[in-house]
């Protein structure tokens, strides 16, 4: 058989060869959720015997990119066979061994691509790790709470990847007793997710969620919510027979008339379509796990950018302030706390900042002392590199913008549009091998020492990166009430 050829538990697929190793894009690792199967659980594809080419990405759930522009590239493309998966190796022999990275794309749960060209595992190839991502079902057909079919219908695609994973990818080179689960945004939620589900626990060893949504699982009366307020806005009821034979453009349409969270709607922090605690593949949510601690105890490098959304409340001004607090539910109180937080902000800026904490910085920091005080291993960071890009939020560290630094693909499509012209390689070259360490060895490395109770240790990414002692003392009484 060709080098370029991997025979697969369902049958043999061609990729492309690349200076790193191959690329093998588009592998369907479940049938195409259509007609019956719309709502229903992943069911694994039919079995070829021709050898399958897989030199191009397959098709994607999205769509629609969820904005006109948006950090990330994020193609999308036609088809409904998108829940496929694409693997990066530096060696598709069975006796590598490597360790492997399954990543997980963002997009608040609604949109993002697996195809965007920040997720290429040419990096990751260079030194010595296998890179998967993977495609799932997004928005309603993913996440929605609907009478007559599974809950958590992206939750079990991840699953169905990973088990994918576990049974193909020593023919790639990868060890499937080696497998690190990573995402950011939407994707960091699904690594939680993930953690907070009992069926998924053999499937990995670690877990990486960077800037992720994980104030989620929410609990079955928000799944319930949910539903009656698609309802509501769309007079259509949330059960598979009022969905299943719209067509995926008719469904987006509906999708669109839900109300988004953010400063003018609710709790950022409450996204409607997202993993539900639904008391069987996931028992607990966010909230009860965080008493309980029946997550998975794994190794967990964990951390957020310094600014995420603050951009999006730019308008804001001291007489709208009050009205966008109230409607995040923000008291005297925690009004309080957090301008002692951040204590010369603007009201924009504060309120931006609110955003931020709520949907992101706060859950994470929250998950990281609750992992650490258990004994379990933890690493924390915050990204402070700055863009120095017009277009890219210039003068803030936003969402996304560590992820060309991870991936160490600061030359990708667009990423000097949102980084300018000359991010620095030395960064990318720190990030990334600290990355790769974890994922090879469950430990980031000597520099990056782990976040405990005691010291509180947290890495600090930027143009000349360090770790400080407690950096979010004052934080703390905002984000842990």
């Amino acid at each position: 058989m060709p080098h370029d050829t991997v025979r697969t538990a369902l049958g043999p697929v061609r990729g492309a060869r690349r200076p790193a190793g191959f690329a093998y894009l588009g592998i369907p690792y479940a049938q195409p959720p259509v007609g019956e199967l719309r709502f229903a659980a992943p069911t694994p594809p039919a079995r070829w015997t021709e050898v399958r080419d897989c030199t191009a990405y397959g098709p994607t759930a999205q769509l629609h990119p969820v904005a006109a522009v948006t950090t990330i590239p994020e193609p999308s493309i036609a088809g409904t066979d998108y829940l496929n998966l694409n693997v990066f190796t530096p060696d598709p022999s069975p006796d590598a061994k490597l360790p492997v990275l399954v990543w997980i794309h963002g997009g608040g749960f609604v949109g993002g691509s697996p195809a965007s060209p920040w997720y290429d595992g040419a990096a990751f190839n260079r030194d010595g790790v296998v890179l998967v991502s993977l495609g799932y079902r997004l928005g309603l057909e993913g996440f929605l709470h609907v009478e007559g079919a599974p809950d958590n219908r992206a939750v079990l695609d991840w699953i169905a990847g990973l088990t994918w994973v576990r049974d193909n990818i020593a023919a790639f080179g990868g060890d499937p007793a080696k497998v690190t689960v990573a995402g950011q945004s939407a994707g960091g939620g699904a690594v939680w997710a993930l953690m907070a589900a009992p069926s998924a626990r053999s499937l990995f060893r670690s877990g990486i969620c960077q800037s992720g949504v994980v104030a989620q699982p929410n609990d079955r009366t928000a799944a319930a919510a949910g539903a009656a307020v698609f309802t509501e806005h769309t007079g259509v009821p949330a059960t598979v027979a009022a969905l299943r034979d719209l067509s995926p453009e008719h469904l987006h349409k509906l999708q669109n008339m839900v109300p988004k969270p953010g400063p003018g709607n609710a709790d950022p922090a409450v996204l409607q379509l997202a993993p539900i605690a639904d008391g069987a593949l996931i028992p607990e949510s966010t909230a009860q796990l965080l008493v309980s601690g029946r997550s998975a105890d794994i190794p967990l490098l964990i951390g957020f950018t310094r600014d995420e959304f603050t951009m999006g409340s730019a308008k804001v001004t001291d007489a709208t302030a009050p009205a966008a607090l109230a409607r995040m539910n923000i008291d005297a109180i925690a009004e309080k706390a957090y301008r002692a937080a951040y204590p010369g902000s603007t009201a924009a800026q504060l309120v931006g900042q609110i955003v931020s904490d709520l949907a992101i910085r706060g859950p994470s920091y929250r998950l990281a002392e609750d992992h650490a005080r258990r004994g379990r291993a933890t690493w924390l960071y915050e990204f402070d590199r700055m863009s120095a890009a017009s277009g890219g939020h210039h003068g803030m560290a936003a969402h996304c913008l560590d992820i060309p630094f991870a991936f160490d693909l600061l030359h990708a499509k667009g990423v000097t549009a949102v980084e300018g012209d000359n991010p620095p390689q030395a960064l990318a070259t720190e990030m990334h091998s600290a990355w790769v360490a974890f994922v090879r060895d469950g430990d980031p490395g000597p520099k990056w020492p782990r976040y405990t109770p005691a010291t509180r240790q947290v890495k600090i990414w930027n143009d000349a990166s360090y770790v400080a002692a407690d950096p979010f003392a004052a934080q703390r009484p905002a984000w842990i009430r």
